[in-house]
C-alpha cells in the first residue's frame, strides 16, 4: 500500500483530471478552482510536513493536510448534490478522499499523542 505522500499526490492527480472535466465538460469554474485548491493542497502540505523542523512543524503541516482534505470532501459532496457530477463519477474519489481523511486523522492524532508524553 502506497504511503500517504505517494497516496495524496495521487489523489491531487485526480483533483487535476476532475477540474478539467468540470471546466471542459459541465462548464463549472467557480466550484472547479476550489476543489483544486483543497484538493492539491492535501498533498502539498503532507509533502512539507516530510521537511518539518520539529514535531510541532510536523504536526501544523498534517494538521493543514487534514483540514484541506475535509474541505475537499465538502467540494465533492457539494459537486454531486448540484448534479454537476453523478453518484457514479463522484464515488471513487471521494471514497479515497474520505480513506485519506482517515490516514491523516490517526497521523495527527498519534503525533499530538507524541507530543504529550
Amino acid at each position: 500500500m502506497p504511503n500517504i505522500e505517494e497516496r495524496s499526490f495521487d489523489f491531487a492527480v485526480r483533483i487535476v483530471k476532475l477540474k478539467d472535466h468540470l471546466f471542459e465538460t459541465v462548464k463549472e469554474y467557480d466550484l472547479g478552482r476550489q476543489i483544486l485548491r483543497s484538493g492539491t493542497s492535501i498533498g502539498a502540505n503532507v509533502a512539507e510536513a516530510q521537511q518539518a523542523q520539529s514535531q510541532a512543524d510536523f504536526l501544523t503541516k498534517m494538521n493543514i493536510a487534514l483540514k484541506e482534505c475535509t474541505e475537499t470532501k465538502y467540494w465533492l459532496r457539494l459537486l454531486k448534490a448540484t448534479d454537476k457530477l453523478t453518484e457514479y463519477e463522484i464515488k471513487s474519489i471521494y471514497d479515497e478522499c474520505v480513506e485519506i481523511e482517515k490516514i491523516l486523522y490517526a497521523i495527527v492524532r498519534t503525533t499530538k499523542n507524541n507530543l504529550q508524553k
